[in-house]
């Protein structure tokens, strides 16, 4: 996933690119990374930690007007400090800083096939085992005009998910994937510009909307202003996981506002897997929405039943098994008075590993709740992302290896349902990509296809 940000002809562009990084924070927790133009070069700045931890540090404190940002949640290349991004590296066009949301589908094979033919040898021309570092490369290695005329070349060579910023000496440059994966859009502020992953980041710096930039769309912002290439013919597949979890509630895609999706999402869940219970409750924060669309629909009260430590971040991002466990323990607590003797509709956005859940009805077991009915706003995840979400091993997903009644007694719950992917699909009607429900894969990865049935 990860979060970018980038501000263009601002005296404070960096500490408007922190804020955007504050408002993107929980689309990467696990380092910050900003790289600006100073003087006639390019200088970055990268930390492992959260931005609230991070700018403070003085290598952070700096000013330019000219700057893109970047959260890391790694998928591609761990979450090693060599991997932090945005990267920049001296290309025959001149220094290049490039922060990227996405995955690429075929990295492994053209770091094995693309430089060999090219005459590199790969371990001694890569730093990192980041798949941004190789689209660079590619970049810097093919000889044209400019790099604005290379990066045109290089996207047709390059596959998978990628939303870019990319930051030369003199412009900014950023683009979509032509299926429109990950989330991209344009904000203006006087003679300033901004980009960034969601619209909230825009929101919190100032600038004003201006538009979702469109698959297979690649933009340019200097000195002579914005201008707009459509390099591929667009096949949107925007990923329904971004509705249904990533995204902030606050942000919209496509002309369409997350935290709607989501209570519609509860609604819709409501209709077509009722149950008796008392009230209704929520996994905080991320399925409020859901939770308060299903007891509207229902007629059933909702109540919070756990109060959140705001203070741990997003234990599904978290890149270690043994830091989500830890953080999943701490993260919340139940409202003992609110629970006690109550039949509970338990309302989640989704289910992965199933450890989060489980922890959670355990939580309100000992909370003496008397039933607890969970639903799920999104159909049983089985199959795995390959374009950026950190679900790749299928066998890690609790759907792929249980049916829905040993979920239910892994869980501890009296009951379990998902939505259904016809009722998920009645309401996120955009054209947008299902893969890790219904196994069909806009792209079809390239690097070791054979962990995947098609």
């Amino acid at each position: 996933m990860c979060g970018i940000f980038g501000v263009y002809n601002h005296k404070e562009a960096v500490e408007l690119t922190k804020l955007g990084l504050y408002a993107l924070q929980h689309r990467g927790q696990e380092s910050v990374g900003i790289a600006f133009r100073n003087g006639g070069k390019i200088s970055r700045s990268i930390k492992r930690g959260l931005v609230q931890d991070v700018l403070e540090d003085n290598q952070f404190k700096v000013q330019s007007s000219f700057c893109i940002g970047h959260t890391r949640y790694s998928t591609t290349g761990g979450s090693d400090i060599i991997n932090a991004q945005p990267i920049v590296a001296d290309t025959p066009y001149g220094q290049i800083s490039i922060a990227h949301n996405g995955n690429l589908t075929n990295s492994l094979k053209l770091r094995g096939e693309y430089f060999d033919k090219k005459g590199y040898i790969a371990p001694v021309i890569f730093h990192s085992k980041s798949d941004t570092e190789l689209i660079l490369w590619i970049v810097a290695s093919l000889r044209k005009e400019n790099a604005f005329s290379a990066l045109k070349s290089a996207l047709k060579i390059i596959k998978g998910s990628f939303s870019l910023i990319i930051m030369t000496n003199e412009q900014l440059i950023a683009l979509r994937d032509p299926n429109g994966f990950r989330p991209l859009c344009l904000g203006e502020l006087d003679k300033s510009y901004a980009l960034s992953s969601e619209p909230c980041a825009l929101d919190v710096t100032g600038f004003k909307f201006v538009r979702d930039l469109e698959p297979g769309e690649m933009i340019c912002i200097d000195k002579k202003g914005l201008s707009s290439l459509k390099y591929s013919k667009p096949k949107l597949s925007f990923c329904g996981f971004e509705y249904v979890y990533f995204a902030r509630p606050d942000s919209h895609f496509n002309g369409i506002t997350v935290n709607d999706v989501r209570k519609e999402l509860g609604m819709e869940l409501a209709r077509e897997s009722p149950v008796a219970a008392d009230i209704v409750t929520s996994v905080p924060d991320s399925g409020n929405a859901a939770a308060l669309g299903y007891s509207t629909e229902a007629g059933i009260p909702f109540e919070f039943c756990f109060i959140r430590n705001h203070y741990v971040g997003r234990t599904f991002i978290e890149p270690s098994s043994i830091k989500r466990e830890l953080d999943i323990r701490i993260k919340l607590s139940p409202i003992k008075s609110v629970v006690k003797g109550k039949k509970i509709i338990v309302v989640d956005d989704s289910i992965v590993r199933g450890n989060t859940v489980k922890n959670r009805v355990n939580l309100l077991r000992e909370s003496g709740a008397k039933e607890i009915h969970l639903r799920i706003s999104c159909p049983p995840i089985k199959y795995p992302c390959v374009y950026g979400i950190d679900f790749p091993d299928p066998n890690e997903l609790i759907a792929n290896t249980k049916s829905l009644d040993e979920i239910a007694k892994y869980v501890c719950a009296d009951s379990l349902r998902y939505l259904s992917l016809d009722g998920m699909k009645k309401v996120i009607k955009t054209k947008s990509c299902f893969a890790c429900w219904d196994n069909k894969y806009p792209v079809i990865p390239e690097d070791e296809p054979a962990k995947f049935k098609f």
